[in-house]
């Protein structure tokens, strides 16, 4: 397994180029965030990234974690890592300044993520569930409970859960049986939650569960849910802690890939009843829990990104030294970088994750536009943000799945061993495509609470745009091939559209039959533009000093436009096409 190295150009270049950064410092929230600033503390996150959670990728992955004295213990070097996250002020990039954050824009926040991501997932989802019950409470809870909890939270010293589903459950949360009930100022919550990632840890001084429950004389289904905070340690009103909360840890799962996580099985009140806090208004919890929930699905898909530059830094670091067969023109011994299949194989994962970064950066962006811009700033941005969340969440974790699949095959014999290192990648990838709601949930989300719900509007208006990069690039000679080729994907993707806006109402089955693949389909078209675009700033320059890096970019474009862009197809044939057989299946075809 190679080092891990921090790709800081490729994300300086989405973020400075293909976004434009100069827009998001011009807000009046983000004027002392300057680029040089910005790109200071990214090549610190890269730094940290590489020299203190790198290391632990493989050790993490061996030892795993283990259950003492109702604690989860994490593998050696994570506490102390985890410290110094702490220490450095690392979680507090993009927090409220009211709460002892430093106030960058969440753009920001990601692209550290992305390094962390990528030098250990299993200790990066860790710090990524505090953010997002960062943005639940900071949205929902009371002054007093920010007040109480928030400081801590921001700074990492507490960190933060995702309590939703049970056994019997599964997505559907209509049907859990976690009860609350009322005590005067607060609540006592009993039931049992699986899947719980972080739940228990030796990590941090105490642990906040953000708890989904209907209260005992609530009404069935979805409206009767509320949001709980249910600390570990009671908190004093001075601040300190005080006693054992009635939360336990009864197990962690054993698991195909982040063994260093511990996915853990909690109770609530097996004796008194574990002491809760409402968070916002009772029924309201599971829109509460989206505030948490659609922060975790843009970096879940992130994860996606991550891992896919971490399998392709240790695929090309391999290619370079694995010296096996002749070189087809010189007829030479070759290292395999030099064969043509190997080549294919290496750019496809490159490419591919150049798309999945500009869509999930694209995706921060117009998240820190909804917040922090004017009016119709935050108007246009927060569809785009909603139609874009799904999509990046999705797509992006199909994608690595195919990308750490590749890793191994470039590995060849080795990439099948452990000691390699490409087989974690494959297996750690896996679990994304299933986290924060499925991919078939995330399909179902964008299909008929994105297009079919504004008819199509705010995809239109992603459309738009895309055609000011294709008239653009029209405008090159050189790079009319891909104006063409984007103008096709476009128009496909609208005609797309619009098939599932004419026909929605055809069955009840049809948002289902097609959701995936009309997700897949723009994801790819998405992707086409975030290349394309790049394509366009890496021409511009091939006359500057950093000839050799634009050159790249160039190739993994044109790449991207001849071997990847044309997948769309398929997927809008199986979507106009493939719709009513989707619908006519039955539990008796299979």
């Amino acid at each position: 397994m190679a080092d891990y190295v921090a790709p800081t150009r490729e994300i300086g270049f989405v973020i400075n180029e293909l976004l434009d950064y100069s827009r998001l410092n011009s807000l009046p929230d983000f004027v002392d965030a300057t680029a040089e600033l910005t790109d200071a503390i990214l090549d610190e996150a890269g730094k940290f990234a590489g020299q203190v959670l790198g290391p632990l990728n493989r050790v993490g992955d061996e030892q795993g974690v283990r259950i003492e004295d109702n604690t989860v213990v994490t593998p050696d070097g994570f506490k102390e890592a985890y410290q110094m996250f702490v220490e450095n002020e690392w979680l507090s990039l993009a927090q409220s300044t009211e709460f002892g954050g430093q106030g960058l824009p969440f753009l920001i926040h990601l692209a550290a993520s992305e390094m962390w991501n990528s030098a250990c997932l299993s200790m990066a989802l860790c710090p990524m569930l505090t953010a997002g019950g960062i943005d639940a409470v900071s949205a929902h809870a009371t002054d007093v409970i920010k007040q109480k909890y928030m400081p801590q939270l921001v700074s990492g010293k507490w960190t933060a859960t995702m309590n939703l589903t049970e056994s019997h459950a599964g997505s559907d949360l209509s049907t859990l049986k976690t009860k609350a009930e009322p005590q005067g100022d607060h609540y006592l919550v009993r039931g049992q939650k699986i899947f719980i990632t972080w739940g228990e840890h030796d990590m941090a001084e105490n642990i906040l569960h953000i708890v989904l429950a209907p209260m005992t004389d609530a009404p069935p289904g979805n409206k009767g849910l509320s949001l709980f905070l249910v600390p570990k340690f009671l908190v004093n009103e001075d601040g300190s802690l005080g006693e054992r909360n009635d939360v336990r840890v009864v197990s962690t799962e054993r698991k195909l890939g982040i063994h260093a996580s511990p996915t853990c099985v909690m109770s609530f009140g097996e004796n008194e009843g574990a002491i809760g806090y409402l968070i916002g208004e009772p029924g309201d919890g599971l829109a509460c829990m989206f505030t948490l929930m659609n922060h975790a699905r843009l970096e879940v898909g992130l994860e996606g990104v991550a891992l896919a530059e971490r399998a392709y830094q240790d695929a090309l670091a391999y290619a370079r030294e694995r010296v096996q067969g002749r070189n087809v023109e010189s007829g030479e011994s070759a290292a395999i970088i030099q064969h043509p299949d190997v080549q294919r194989m290496l750019m496809c994962m490159k490419s591919l994750t150049d798309a999945m970064r500009g869509l999930t950066y694209d995706g921060a962006y117009s998240h820190d536009f909804r917040i922090h811009g004017s009016d119709d700033e935050r108007r246009h941005y927060g569809e785009r943000f909603a139609l874009l969340t799904p999509v990046v969440k999705a797509w992006c974790t199909e994608l690595v799945n195919e990308i750490t699949s590749i890793g191994i095959q470039v590995h060849g014999g080795m990439g099948f061993i452990e000691e390699s290192g490409a087989a974690q990648h494959y297996r750690d990838a896996r679990i994304t495509s299933i986290y924060e709601g499925t991919n078939g949930i995330q399909a179902n989300d964008l299909v008929g609470r994105k297009v079919l719900r504004d008819q199509g509007a705010a995809l239109g208006s992603y459309l738009e745009e895309i055609t000011e990069t294709v008239d653009r690039l029209g405008a090159i000679e050189a790079l009319k091939p891909l104006s063409i080729d984007l103008a096709n994907a476009r128009d496909n993707l609208r005609e797309a559209s619009s098939y599932l806006v004419e026909n929605a109402q055809s069955h009840q089955k049809f948002v289902g039959a097609v959701a995936y693949n009309f997700l897949m389909m723009m994801g790819y078209v998405a992707g086409g533009w975030y290349m394309a675009k790049s394509a366009e700033i890496a021409f511009a320059n091939l006359d500057g000093d950093e000839k050799a890096f634009y050159e790249k970019k160039l190739t993994s474009a044109r790449f991207y436009f001849s071997q990847l862009l044309p997948r769309h197809r398929s997927y809008m044939d199986a979507v106009t096409g493939g719709a009513e057989i989707g619908v006519a299946l039955s539990d008796s075809s299979f």
